[in-house]
């Protein structure tokens, strides 16, 4: 990959990134929104230091540790990416709570019309924020959107220091035996 300047990242505030979605996937991850590095690259979780792509290998998703250009790959899979926000932040504090609100019901409609049968949720705070929901936990929600049922996974970001590779890909893991059972 080229190296990015910071005048590459910059640019890429705002814009948008195409999901990676098909109709009927076992389960469509959605990440709170799209970093710099991911819409100056068009790949979603692109950042060094990200731990979606390990993890979605060691949790038994994936059968080769996948590179974020592989992407492509996902929907033969079962799986797929989308956001809560669509738009381009370097941090996600730089986002609304509106725009969490909005996001959620433009996801909620995304899920209806796609189907997946898990909706999987990277980040607890974005599905309180996006759902109104303070009392969500990592692990299974009781609520579904249409026929989906609905999991929050922790935060792959290499901020979140409260999970690391392996417990997160433990908690990927669960979700990945529910996905499978019928």
């Amino acid at each position: 990959m080229t190296r990015l300047t910071p005048e590459d990242l910059e640019a890429a505030r705002d814009r948008l990134v195409p999901d990676v979605v098909a109709d009927g996937l076992s389960v469509l991850f959605c990440g709170i929104n799209p970093g710099l590095m991911t819409a100056a690259t068009g790949h979603h979780f692109a950042r060094p230091g990200n731990r979606f792509w390990p993890v979605l290998h060691r949790s038994g998703f994936t059968p080769r540790l996948m590179k974020p250009a592989e992407q492509g790959e996902l929907p033969g899979l079962g799986l797929g990416i989308t956001n809560v926000v669509a738009r381009a932040t370097a941090r996600a504090d730089e986002l609304s709570a509106e725009e969490f609100r909005a996001g959620g019901r433009l996801l909620a409609r995304k899920v209806i019309r796609l189907r997946p049968r898990w909706l999987a949720v990277v980040g607890v705070t974005a599905y309180r924020a996006a759902f109104e929901d303070r009392r969500a936990r990592i692990g299974p929600q009781e609520r579904t959107i249409g026929s989906s049922r609905v999991w929050v996974l922790p935060n792959p970001s290499g901020l979140n220091a409260h999970w690391t590779v392996a417990t997160m890909a433990e908690e990927y893991g669960r979700l990945r035996s529910a996905a499978e059972r019928p």
